[in-house]
C-alpha cells in the first residue's frame, strides 16, 4: 500500500514570542548546542557550539555555504509620493540589471512604475512574475546600487534593527548573491575553525544563493502540494575531491545538503536547484548536520525530519522521526535555547 501523504499541519509546534532570538550570541560560538544522535534518539546532549569538535572527528569534512548576504532591502518613493520597500532576491537570466524581487505594496504600483531611492537611482517595477514576486529593473549595476541604498534583509521576526552588518555574515562569505544568511554557519568563528582544522577536520566550500523559499510558509494542506523555487549553486573541484577523501560529510546548515544531494544526484557542478526533500528520502552525501531551530511549517523542518528519519532505526515512519525532532525542540524551549537565525544551533549525527 502506498504511504499516507503528509500533511503541512503536522509539522506545527508552538513557539512563544520570548524563544526567538532578537540578537546574536557574543561571540559567535558562546551559542548553544544540543546534539541530536539519530540511533538513540531519546538521548540529547548539551554543550555550548565552543564544543562542537567534541562529536567530530579526524577524517570529518565540515561543508558550509559561502555565500554572502547581499543588502537585498531597499527603501524609496513612487513619483505620487508612496512609500515602497523592495527585497531584490536574484537576477532573471536575461539580463543582469533585471531582477526579480518582492514589492511592497505590490498590489497598488502598475507595470512601469518608478521608484526613487535616498541614492536618487529610479529602478522600474515590471511584470509580476508569479509567485507574488515582480520584476524590477536597474538604471545601473545591481550591486553598486544595493551597496550604495541597500539594507541587511534581517528576517521579519527580528525586531532589533541596530545589528551591525557583519553579524548577518558568516565568516567565511565570500560571492555575494543571498537574500538571506545561510544561519548554520553564523556559529563559527575563525578561531573555532582553526582548532577544528588542527584537530584534523577539513573544511570545504558550496555555494548556494539563498532566495526567495527562506520567506514563505509552506502552502496547501499537504507537504507535497508545495514547491521548492530554483536557487543557484556551485560545488568548486577542490570540493568535489575533498568529498571523495571524506570519512564522513557533515553539512553545515539546509542549504549545504541541498546543494550536497543535488550534485550526488545529478553530477553537475553547478547549476540551478529546486531539490524539495520531504520524508521519507535517501540520502546520498550527508553523514551529519549541523542547523539552527526552524520555523513551524517550513520546509527546512520537513527537510531535518527527513535527515532524523534516514538515520533512525528499524524504517521508522515519517511521523515517527516528526515526533523525535519536536520532542527535541520541545526538550530545547524548556531548557531555554534560543530559535530561528541568531539562535541556537543542533548537531544531529
Amino acid at each position: 500500500m502506498d504511504a499516507p501523504r503528509l500533511k503541512i499541519g503536522d509539522f506545527d509546534y508552538e513557539l512563544p514570542a520570548g524563544a526567538i532570538a532578537q540578537r546574536p550570541a557574543e561571540p559567535r560560538d558562546a551559542s548553544r548546542l544540543l546534539v541530536l544522535d539519530r540511533s538513540r534518539p531519546g538521548a540529547l546532549e548539551h554543550a555550548t557550539f565552543a564544543e562542537v569538535g567534541r562529536w567530530l572527528r579526524p577524517g570529518d569534512l565540515l561543508v558550509v555555504n559561502d555565500s554572502r548576504v547581499i543588502p537585498a532591502r531597499l527603501r524609496g518613493q513612487r513619483d505620487t509620493g508612496g512609500a515602497v520597500e523592495i527585497l531584490v532576491l536574484r537576477p532573471t537570466e536575461d539580463d543582469p540589471r533585471r531582477w526579480q524581487a518582492l514589492v511592497r505594496p505590490s498590489r497598488r504600483i502598475a507595470e512601469g512604475a518608478v521608484v526613487t531611492l535616498s541614492t536618487g537611482d529610479r529602478l522600474e517595477v515590471g511584470e509580476r512574475l508569479g509567485d507574488g514576486t515582480r520584476a524590477v529593473r536597474f538604471g545601473r549595476d545591481a550591486h553598486a546600487v544595493m551597496a550604495d541604498a541597500g539594507e541587511m534583509p534581517l528576517p521579519p521576526y527580528i525586531t532589533d534593527r541596530s545589528i551591525p552588518p557583519d553579524r548577518y555574515q558568516t565568516v567565511y562569505a565570500r560571492p555575494p548573491g543571498s537574500a538571506a544568511a545561510p544561519t548554520a554557519g553564523l556559529h563559527f568563528t575563525p578561531e573555532l575553525l582553526a582548532s577544528l582544522e588542527a584537530s584534523g577536520i577539513a573544511r570545504a566550500s558550496v555555494t548556494l544563493h539563498v532566495g526567495l523559499d527562506t520567506f514563505r510558509p509552506l502552502e496547501g494542506e499537504y507537504v507535497d502540494e508545495h514547491r521548492i523555487h530554483r536557487e543557484w549553486y556551485e560545488v568548486p573541484a577542490e570540493t568535489r575531491a575533498a568529498l571523495a577523501r571524506a570519512e564522513r560529510v557533515v553539512a553545515v546548515g539546509t542549504t549545504a545538503v541541498r546543494v550536497l544531494e543535488t550534485a550526488a544526484r545529478t553530477d553537475a557542478a553547478t547549476g540551478w536547484t529546486d531539490l524539495y526533500i520531504t520524508p521519507p528520502y535517501r540520502f546520498a552525501a550527508v553523514d551529519a548536520l549541523i542547523t539552527n531551530f526552524h520555523l513551524p511549517r517550513s520546509s527546512l523542518l520537513l527537510l531535518v525530519t527527513a535527515f532524523v528519519q534516514a538515520g533512525m532505526a528499524g524504517g521508522a515512519d515519517p511521523h515517527a522521526a516528526r515526533d523525535v525532532l519536536l520532542d527535541a525542540y520541545r526538550a530545547a524551549l524548556t531548557d531555554g535555547y534560543r530559535f530561528f537565525s541568531f539562535g541556537d544551533a543542533m548537531l544531529i549525527a
